[in-house]
């Protein structure tokens, strides 16, 4: 019997993200790396409940791999133009009982992806992973976030821990580099308490409801990015409507389409330049028959070749 993998030619290395080629985060002749880590900073009460996220949207990609020339329809062309290269680099040995040894690993890969001049793709794992990463580009500043994500991510500290899947933003405002904030499809009751929210507020982040989306709330988010920014988007996987996205710890309808998390993100191509881009918050033990697992898969094949687009035109 003919499967997927057949009928669409999957291939490559085996395990990898669209089967690209393995190689150490830090190879020099990369000009994309992905790599994955279960968790950074997980809470005690949850435990790393996203392990095994990366390796699922792995497995999403799995029957359309092997080959980056075929043409993908959401960019109208091959998946990553010729002459660039993409690498997975496989997934950090990280340890749900050691929170600051899980930072300091996220945060050295990020900074040895840097150093080559790549854009590091992390994909995980619970929203505590983004602090690491983001801490990373102290030396590659200043940065543009734009979180696209169910909640704001503001809290102070929860259950006495301030690195948390719930601090990612507010964590962020504290570094230095980090020049503005645009937080795209917050909705219902989530992670906000009033004084989160009021302290979002008063640092300047640029809050876009997910309501507002239907409106002018993509536009308003892109004209809040500056011409040639460098843009680290954070793209937590609750983003997305769980009528699509199944596989996430906290489902909330009226979240975005996914045209509409592609209308952004290729908004924001246009802009400015993507350094970077994470897709978190993956939980495989609330996906449905693998749906969420392609939808990821699709969703960051599609931003891979947005990255390679922009590095083939920058020569």
């Amino acid at each position: 019997m003919v499967g997927l993998k057949d009928m669409f030619g999957g291939g490559g290395a085996p395990g990898s993200f669209l089967g690209l080629s393995r190689a150490e985060p830090g190879a020099p002749e990369a000009d994309i790396v992905i790599f994955g880590a279960d968790c950074a900073t997980p809470y005690k009460s949850v435990g790393p409940y996203c392990a095994g996220g990366p390796a699922a949207m792995r497995a999403g990609s799995a029957a359309y791999a092997g080959d980056t020339a075929k043409v993908n329809f959401d960019l109208g062309g091959p998946v990553l133009p010729a002459g660039v290269r993409a690498i997975d680099a496989g997934d950090l040995s990280v340890e749900p009982s050691d929170p600051a040894h899980n930072r300091a690993l996220i945060e050295a890969t990020t900074r040895a992806v840097l150093s080559t001049g790549a854009v590091p793709v992390l994909l995980g794992g619970d929203d505590s992973l983004p602090i690491p990463l983001l801490a990373a580009y102290a030396d590659h500043g200043p940065i543009t976030i734009l979180q696209i994500d169910a909640h704001i991510d503001w809290r102070d500290e929860v259950e006495g821990e301030r690195w948390g899947l719930s601090s990612t933003m507010r964590r962020a405002s504290e570094m230095t580099h980090v020049e503005r904030i645009i937080q795209v499809g917050a909705r219902g009751v989530g992670s906000a308490r009033m004084d989160a929210l009021e302290a979002a507020q008063a640092w300047g982040a640029h809050v876009i409801p997910a309501h507002e989306l239907e409106i002018d709330g993509i536009e308003r988010a892109l004209a809040l990015i500056p011409e040639d920014a460098q843009v680290v988007i954070c793209f937590d996987c609750d983003a997305l409507d769980p009528s699509i996205m199944p596989a996430v710890i906290a489902p909330t309808a009226g979240g975005l389409t996914y045209a509409q998390a592609l209308r952004l993100i290729r908004g924001v191509s246009k802009r400015a330049r993507i350094a970077g881009f994470d897709l978190v918050e993956f939980m495989p033990s609330n996906d449905r028959d693998g749906v969420g697992a392609v939808l990821a898969a699709q969703l960051l094949t599609t931003v891979l070749g947005l990255i390679g687009r922009q590095v083939a035109a920058s020569g």
